[in-house]
């Protein structure tokens, strides 16, 4: 039997399980895990400038393509709680993503050892599992069982800790003979899909809720075909948003309270009955309860059985992977048509489309400074259907749900529950770094972008082009805006006078000069007729010179944008209707105006 050090046998185990690629920071608790990372090769390591900006590559890097499972790794003690905050953000979202932290030697455990704390602990309720490993022979089961928990059922994120000893110590493993374990994921059953379709065939005016979990499942085309063959609309949620194309005819918009449309939040309160296919009906999406749910039957399929019921209780619960249950409706809608007893549900597809062509929000203003809406319009101007979009919180998110359009299942990446500032640059990494060959574009506003600003030098040394959108009115803006619930304006603004940039005004920090010193490039804009010659410039010079280049658009400090605090019906616009072609969105076809 081949002898390696547990370390070693780790490393192996990576490779078996398809691990192309980690993200990390090396220390004394961990040179033993990389020194076998460099000793065994096939895996490529981008190093972080923070820990945290590592476990948020590596979701980005997992959520861009369907199977990838991105890994984070780092040293003991501050490295593996920096990370924590990564390990919220995947569980919250269902993300599998492996992290690994060294640890003090086993006998020096409870000891108050320098960097040594009880990150098992803290990470349990963050993840699937989390280990801190004390016998070394126990490594290959426990690397074995994570990549089987972050695959099985609701996936998720794992951390596993290694005493620096353990990491040392030799055993007996063969890894020409390991095997992945097989992968458990929840199944309807035929009498259940029976069930379902039957509930719906007896409504009057239907609609899916197309959730993450149908992205995760890699089952979108499956959605489209159910859609098209029943003749149902779709409403993505924010996490499933491009399961369905923006400009597909039976696409009826997002709702909620602020990522929302205000044709979707029509066509929702329209409907008499929600098929939930992989979502999690979460509070942004749904506002209060009692105008979501009245007068609408529920059906919810979700992988998580504890899921259903958690927020409200349906009409009928399945517990099932999305696509399996796909591919179930898809068998009895088919028998249902062939029978002649499926319904047409032409009229009220075409109504839905009807309130979409007349309620859009306005983007087309040419005021100096911006306003955010037309930064939003020239993107999607600039930006085409095959483009990844990448982004966490704030105004800047929430405008760009709005009015941006995407056109692919993951190519909306967007950090949904946990919503973490900084998130941005280092999940465009990630995604960036996953998928090479398709245009990433991030969107951040200025706080978010200087959260972890320093990660921009990660992708000038390591060459990942992408363009980051900076939206800047220097402004923590969303907090501002839910500040007016409370008539204040207190601890939200960021300028100051900047003896360095003094032509900035009173937008205090000087984003070019600090991505420039980071090794990208950024451009800044001031005036509406020059967004997209710099948003192409960007992507040219992205593409030539295979680094970040950052556009920083100089916004008016305050722009309202729709939301509402309660309830769906109750959105506040603050901008008027769109009332001709050009002040709509642009590349909704054919029905932007």
């Amino acid at each position: 039997m081949p002898r390696m050090t547990a370390a070693r046998a780790a490393v192996e185990i990576l490779k078996r399980e398809g691990v192309e690629v980690a993200f990390g920071v090396p220390g004394a608790a961990i040179n033993p895990f990389y020194a076998a990372l460099k000793a065994a090769g096939g895996i490529n390591h981008t190093l972080a400038r923070h820990v945290e900006g590592a476990s948020h590559m590596a979701e980005g890097y997992t959520r861009a393509k369907a199977g990838n499972i991105g890994v984070c790794i780092g040293t003991s003690g501050p490295a593996g709680t920096d990370m924590i905050t990564g390990l919220y953000s995947a569980s919250a979202d269902s993300i599998p993503i492996l992290c690994i932290t060294g640890q003090a030697p086993v006998a020096r455990l409870h000891k108050e050892d320098f960097q040594a704390v009880d990150i098992a602990s803290i990470a349990k309720p963050v993840t699937k599992s989390a280990t801190t490993v004390l016998e070394a022979a126990q490594v290959p089961g426990v690397f074995q069982q994570a990549f089987h928990l972050m695959r099985s059922g609701r996936p998720g994120p794992v951390l596993i800790d290694l005493p620096a000893d353990v990491q040392m110590t030799e055993i007996e493993f063969d890894p020409e003979t390991y095997t992945p374990l097989p992968v458990y994921k929840p199944t309807a059953s035929r009498a259940q899909a029976e069930k379902a379709l039957r509930m719906l065939n007896e409504s009057e005016r239907p609609l899916i809720v197309a959730g993450g979990g149908i992205i995760n499942a890699d089952a979108a085309e499956l959605l489209v075909e159910f859609a098209e063959l029943t003749g149902i609309p779709v409403i993505p949620t924010l996490m499933g948003w491009g399961a369905i194309a923006d400009d597909h005819a039976l696409n009826a918009g997002m709702v909620g309270l602020q990522t929302s449309h205000r044709y979707g939040n029509e066509n929702f309160l329209a409907s008499d009955f929600v098929l939930g296919i992989g979502n999690r009906w979460a509070n942004r999406h749904t506002g209060g309860l009692e105008v979501y749910t009245q007068g609408r039957t529920f059906v919810h399929v979700d992988i998580e059985p504890t899921q259903i019921g958690r927020i409200f209780a349906p009409d009928y619960g399945i517990a099932s992977d999305a696509k399996a249950a796909l591919e179930l409706f898809l068998e009895v809608a088919r028998e249902l048509r062939a029978a002649g007893t499926l319904r047409d549900r032409t009229a009220w597809a075409d109504s839905t489309q009807a309130r979409k062509a007349a309620l859009q929000r306005k983007t087309h203003f040419d005021d100096v400074p911006l306003k955010p809406q037309r930064v939003y319009e020239e993107m999607n101007r600039a930006f085409g259907p095959e483009t990844r979009y990448v982004t966490t919180i704030g105004l800047s998110q929430i405008a760009g749900a709005q009015m941006l359009h995407v056109y692919k299942p993951r190519h909306w990446i967007n950090c949904g529950q946990a919503g973490p500032l900084g998130w941005t640059i280092p999940a465009a990494l990630g995604v960036a770094t996953a998928d090479p060959t398709t245009p990433v574009v991030a969107l951040s506003g200025d706080y978010d972008f200087q959260f972890m600003i320093e990660e921009l030098a990660v992708g000038a040394q390591h060459n990942i082009p992408y363009v980051h959108v900076l939206v800047n009115n220097a402004y923590l803006g969303l907090i501002r805006q839910a500040q007016r619930n409370f008539d204040i304006d207190f601890q939200v603004k960021l300028e100051f006078e900047n003896i360095n940039s003094p032509e900035l005004g009173v937008y205090g920090v000087d984003h070019v000069k600090v991505a420039e010193g980071l090794g990208c490039k950024a451009i800044r804009v001031t005036r509406p007729e020059d967004l997209l010659p710099a948003l192409e410039e960007a992507k040219k010079l992205a593409a030539e010179l295979r680094v970040p280049v950052v556009v920083e658009a100089i916004l008016e400090r305050v722009t309202n944008i729709s939301m509402s605090g309660s309830d769906i019906d109750k959105v506040n616009e603050f901008e008027e209707l769109a009332t001709a072609p050009g002040d709509a969105p642009t590349a909704i076809l054919p029905l932007a105006v």
